[in-house]
């Protein structure tokens, strides 16, 4: 597991984006074959995407060196301020990328009185990709999103020549609340954990994918913003109550931490937690809300326009 995708003369190309930018290509090709189908303005829509991506990676790296800060506080200046700006590298918050990228979707429908709902709904299926894409590339980096020591039959021993997993867990230990030295031992010249661990990493690639499945299903409703409510709740959910918990994340609160060779590897509650509760909440009252509104959007196997009813 290498996270370099491409090195060309020490300039290096990781995983993690090219597979992340593949998930998003796949999403904007869905969301505008839609946006098409719906009568809705496709060339406002892409236009509204490319600074929306630009704006999500600027919001996710933000987020992530907010609540990852101890990653980057032994650091000597200058250097940091390269470090948290590298991106080729991982390291980044999927909330954060959704603020940022929402935040141009407000701005663009405000200024051109555009249907918010209309729009965030199309983005659905590019998010579920990029989620998937992201999650494959954190697998190519090791210790990205890596889970809690276990003695469950899930846990997965990483192969020895995964080295940036190895390091990261034995040398640059990614949540310091821990020891994972108990772990660690000298294997072919360099450090190896050989405890099994949750793997994380594969939780997430599976949720991208329930999730681009349920996108089906969600963008048939014809009320705007059904589809888009619906993913934030069973994001949420399927977060912190499968990947998140089995995470190797730092406890906000520390309410249950089980984890060891003898344990099943459990830690709550995260920061990622305590910010899908809310947003679960606040996606059931939404949902809730919308489903006594009245159908505005036309069926898209009909091919015609939609209603433009303000959001």
């Amino acid at each position: 597991m290498n996270p370099v995708f491409l090195n060309i003369g020490g300039f290096t190309i990781a995983w993690y984006g090219v597979l992340i930018t593949l998930g998003i290509v796949a999403g904007v090709w869905v969301g505008t074959r839609m946006a098409r189908q719906r009568g809705l303005d496709v060339d406002r829509f892409n236009d509204m995407i490319l600074w929306m991506i630009i704006w999500g990676l600027v919001g996710a790296r933000i987020v992530f060196v907010a609540t990852s800060w101890h990653q980057f506080e032994n650091i000597p200046f200058p250097r940091v301020l390269l470090d948290i700006v590298n991106l080729r590298q991982g390291g980044i918050s999927i909330h954060g990328g959704l603020i940022g990228g929402i935040l141009v979707m407000l701005y663009y429908t405000r200024k051109y009185r555009m249907n918010f709902y209309e729009y965030a709904d199309l983005c659905v299926p590019g998010v579920a990709f990029g989620i998937i894409g992201g999650r494959i590339g954190n697998i190519m980096n090791g210790t990205d999103t890596v889970g809690r020591v276990t003695g469950w039959p899930v846990g997965f021993r990483w192969p020895d020549s995964a080295r940036a997993f190895h390091d990261g867990m034995c040398v640059r230990n990614p949540n310091p609340d821990l020891d994972l030295s108990q772990y660690c031992q000298q294997i072919g010249g360099q450090l190896v954990m050989t405890a099994p661990v949750h793997f994380a990493q594969l939780y997430g690639v599976i949720i991208g994918i329930i999730l681009s499945v349920a996108a089906y299903f969600w963008l048939r409703s014809r009320k705007p913003g059904w589809a888009f409510w619906q993913f934030w709740l069973w994001y949420s959910i399927l977060r912190a109550g499968w990947e998140e918990t089995f995470r190797l994340n730092p406890l906000l609160p520390k309410v249950y931490l089980n984890q060891g060779l003898e344990s099943p590897g459990i830690g709550l509650f995260t920061e990622t937690h305590v910010i899908s509760f809310l947003l679960i909440a606040v996606s059931i009252w939404m949902l809730l809300k919308l489903r006594r509104q009245p159908d505005t959007r036309v069926d898209p196997a009909a091919g015609r326009g939609a209603g433009t009813r303000p959001a």
